[in-house]
């Protein structure tokens, strides 16, 4: 079975993670230190500032030096995840895979071919066989989660997908840049218009009601523009738990290439 180095501890990582693990791989999970990823309920994101985190069945936990990775990687008993400098990751852990799941929609992508035997891309701005071996297609359609051998991933659309008759008005951004603060918690209700953190000074209201599908963790570092705040007006928390629909597609593309070697 492969090694396999996945880099974003978002929804879209973890669930990359979370496959590879069940399908009997051995998998590292690297970010930056204090990620704003909001979904942390559908992600292994708050082991990096818990120590451990559950995704569905699995258990992770946070790899806080270098000489915690190998023996983390032949236990097998939870997932290693790690926000150590990624270069030092990439040397201890010498991945048969490395899979880049931070769709990054806005940024330019990194060229990372060739920093492992197969390097996958997932989403908008990798090209199949110019700066990764393989892509997988990120976007919602009948592609989503198609695996590519050659060509690039559709490009960013710009609006969301509908929730419970929302779009895009059931996000809250960063509106500066800081630390956020926040006493809420994942799948919490919500009345539109109340406070449910702060960065600095200012407010971040929920901007309408039902429960926090999505909601950055305390004490993450934000730019101005990030998505921190996401409300599910169906107010069902259980909703915002586990490996979303999107996700689990793209993961198994992930699966694919890894398969195909």
């Amino acid at each position: 079975m492969a090694i396999l180095l996945v880099r974003g501890s978002g929804d879209i990582g973890s669930a990359v993670a979370h496959t590879l693990c069940f399908a009997g791989h051995s998998v590292v999970l690297h970010d930056d230190p204090l990620p704003a990823h909001p979904r942390r309920g559908m992600a292994f994101t708050d082991a990096l500032f818990e120590g451990s985190a559950r995704l569905e069945s699995l258990l992770a936990k946070r790899a806080a030096s270098p000489s915690d990775l190998p023996p983390m990687i032949g236990c097998g008993r939870a997932l290693p995840v790690t926000d150590l400098p990624f270069d030092r990751v990439l040397r201890v852990v010498e991945p048969d895979v490395l899979v880049d799941a931070r769709v990054r929609k806005h940024a330019s992508v990194e060229p990372i071919r060739g920093l492992a035997p197969l390097v996958v891309g997932l989403g908008p701005g990798f090209v199949a066989g110019l700066n990764a071996d393989r892509v997988v297609e990120t976007g919602w359609g009948e592609n989503l989660g198609r695996l590519l051998h050659v060509g690039a991933a559709r490009g960013y659309s710009g609006e969301p997908r509908e929730l419970g008759g929302h779009g895009r008005e059931r996000f809250v951004y960063a509106p500066a840049p800081g630390i956020f603060r926040t006493e809420r918690a994942i799948g919490a209700a919500v009345a539109e218009g109340e406070v449910v953190a702060r960065i600095g000074t200012l407010a971040i209201l929920a901007p309408l009601a039902g429960v926090l599908r999505g909601l950055t963790h305390d004490g993450a570092r934000v730019a101005s523009g990030t998505k921190v705040v996401e409300v599910d007006a169906r107010a069902d928390p259980r909703a915002a738990f586990g490996i979303g629909e999107r996700p689990r597609r793209i993961a198994q593309g992930v699966l694919e290439a890894v398969a195909e070697g």
